[in-house]
């Protein structure tokens, strides 16, 4: 083995790191007619599942810092997805709600999301993509404190089957 395989190419943290590259760039392939992101597609799924969560709480649950969700939230905006509006409980703090436009983004991005899913793990066999998912639930879930943001999930999802097709 040279150094670099051994110092480099074998540690954890770079594999975590190459592989979240290779899922963006998945997820970019398959959904560019989309115009959408993996953050945003994420924070609008979050939005239509958590009608009225202010941008606070947004964070919280995708687990995305401060700066990033205000940019995505301007984004997601701008492109007509998503509507902010001022509380009338705390004037300081903006609800958000998906308009029929981010509806319809995600019934139709749908399909080419699931098909990044598939291609991301299609490499491993049927029991490895299920023992993969299960080991990445529980070094996220076991090591999320040591995140810069925290996911803050009132209940941990439980997963006995993975969200990944076991083909």
């Amino acid at each position: 083995m040279n150094r670099d395989a051994q110092d480099i190419y074998s540690r954890p943290g770079h594999l975590v790191r190459r592989l979240q590259q290779i899922a963006v760039a998945i997820f970019m392939e398959e959904t560019a007619e989309f115009d959408v992101t993996p953050v945003q597609y994420s924070a609008l799924l979050a939005v239509r599942n958590h009608p009225g969560i202010d941008q606070t709480s947004l964070m919280k649950i995708i687990a995305f810092d401060r700066s990033t969700i205000g940019d995505v939230v301007k984004r997601l905006e701008n492109k007509r997805l998503i509507r902010r509006a001022t509380s009338d409980a705390d004037r300081r703090t903006k609800i958000l709600s998906i308009t029929p436009s981010g509806r319809h983004l995600l019934s139709t991005v749908k399909k080419a999301v699931d098909a990044a899913q598939d291609k991301i793990v299609a490499p491993l066999s049927r029991e490895e993509r299920r023992e993969f998912m299960r080991m990445m639930h529980k070094l996220v879930q076991l090591n999320n404190d040591h995140s810069r943001v925290p996911m803050q999930l009132s209940e941990w999802p439980k997963r006995e089957t993975p969200q990944v097709p076991l083909k």
